[in-house]
C-alpha cells in the first residue's frame, strides 16, 4: 500500500487491522460458498473445483473470474448450485 503512489509516505496502524478484517472476512465468503458446492456434490472435501464453481456463481467475486477459468474453463456452474449461492446474497 505504501507503495501504491508516490505522496504515500506513511500508513495508520489501524489500517494493517483493517486489511486484516477484511481479508479474514473474504476467505470467510468465499469458503461458505464453496462449502455449499462441496455438499450439494455429497462430499465431504473441498475441492478446488468447488471454489471455481463459488466464484463463477457469485457476482461479488467477479473480479477472480479470470483466474479460476484458466484452470477450470470445462467445468459449467449448474442451475441449482447457481439458485443455492444466489439465496445466500
Amino acid at each position: 500500500m505504501k507503495k501504491s503512489g508516490e505522496d504515500v509516505k506513511m500508513i495508520s496502524g489501524e489500517a494493517p487491522i483493517v486489511f486484516s478484517k477484511a481479508c479474514e472476512l473474504f476467505i470467510q465468503e468465499l469458503t461458505m460458498r464453496s462449502w455449499m458446492i462441496t455438499l450439494q456434490g455429497k462430499r465431504r472435501t473441498l475441492h478446488k473445483e468447488d471454489i471455481a464453481t463459488a466464484v463463477r456463481a457469485t457476482d461479488i467475486f467477479d473480479f477472480l473470474v479470470e483466474m479460476v477459468s484458466e484452470a477450470q474453463s470445462h467445468c459449467p456452474v449448474p442451475e441449482s448450485t447457481s439458485q443455492s449461492i444466489m439465496a445466500l446474497e
